[in-house]
C-alpha cells in the first residue's frame, strides 16, 4: 500500500512539472529586417537550448517563468524574461559593427554577406534594442522597472512607482528632445537613442510638473 502512494506522489510531481513546461516560438532578426542563422537560444530555468534555422525561426522548452538569454559573438547579449502569457518572441539583435565582426558573421553563417554590408551601412537606425517593440508604451513597460502602463482606458497613462502627488494627476512628465510636455504616443522605438528615468528630488527642476516623475526621451533625429 506504501509503494502504491509514493507511486502516486511521484506522478503528482511530475505532472506538476510538466505542466509548468511549454514551447515558445521566436523569430531573431537583425537591423529588423534580415533573419539571423545560427544562433544559440538557451532557457536559464528549463536548461534547455536550440539553434535559430535559416529564417532566424526557434521553438524552445521553457518553464512558466524563465529567461531566454541569447549571447553570440558580433551581437550584443539579449535577455527577455517570459512568463505564462509568452507565446511568441521576437528579438532583434543587435550588431557590433566592425571589420572583425563582419567576417565572424558571415563565416558563422549568421548573416549573408550582400545583407550584412548592406544592413551595417545603410541601416543603423534599425540596429537598436528598442525595435523589439511595437510602440514606446510596450517598451517602457518592458525596460524599466518600477515604470507602470496603464491602457484600460483606451489611452495610455504612465506612472513610477512610489511617485504619486496627493491631488490631481500622477502621470508621468515626458520630456522628448528638450520640449517639457511632449507627446509620445506616436514615437518609433527604433527612432530613440535614449530613454532616462527620473523621480524624487532629480525631478525637482521640472517644478510641480515633475513630481510625479520625468521620463526623459532623446531621438536620433534630436539629436
Amino acid at each position: 500500500m506504501r509503494s502504491i502512494s509514493i507511486f502516486a506522489a511521484l506522478m503528482l510531481i511530475s505532472t506538476a512539472s510538466f505542466s509548468q513546461s511549454r514551447v515558445i516560438h521566436g523569430v531573431l532578426t537583425a537591423y529588423n529586417k534580415y533573419p539571423v542563422a545560427n544562433i544559440e537560444v538557451v532557457a536559464k530555468k528549463s536548461k534547455s537550448s536550440t539553434v535559430s534555422d535559416t529564417l532566424g525561426n526557434f521553438s524552445i522548452v521553457c518553464n512558466e517563468r524563465d529567461q531566454i538569454k541569447i549571447k553570440a559573438e558580433t551581437f550584443k547579449t539579449v535577455s527577455r524574461k517570459v512568463d505564462k502569457k509568452t507565446d511568441t518572441l521576437r528579438i532583434n539583435l543587435v550588431f557590433m559593427d566592425s571589420k572583425k565582426n563582419r567576417e565572424m558573421a558571415v563565416g558563422y553563417g549568421y548573416m549573408k554577406k550582400e545583407d550584412l554590408t548592406f544592413a551595417a551601412e545603410h541601416m543603423q537606425q534599425e540596429n537598436n534594442e528598442y525595435c523589439n517593440f511595437p510602440n514606446i508604451y510596450e517598451l517602457l513597460k518592458g525596460k524599466f522597472p518600477g515604470v507602470t502602463v496603464d491602457g484600460t482606458s483606451g489611452t495610455y497613462r504612465v506612472f513610477i512607482r512610489g511617485t504619486q502627488s496627493i491631488a490631481g494627476s500622477n502621470e508621468v512628465l515626458f520630456v522628448l528632445d528638450g520640449t517639457t510636455g511632449a507627446n509620445v504616443s506616436g514615437l518609433n522605438p527604433c527612432n530613440i537613442k535614449s530613454i532616462e528615468v527620473i523621480k524624487d528630488g532629480m525631478a525637482a527642476i521640472y517644478g510641480t510638473r515633475g513630481s510625479n516623475g520625468v521620463i526623459i526621451i532623446e531621438t536620433k533625429r534630436g539629436n
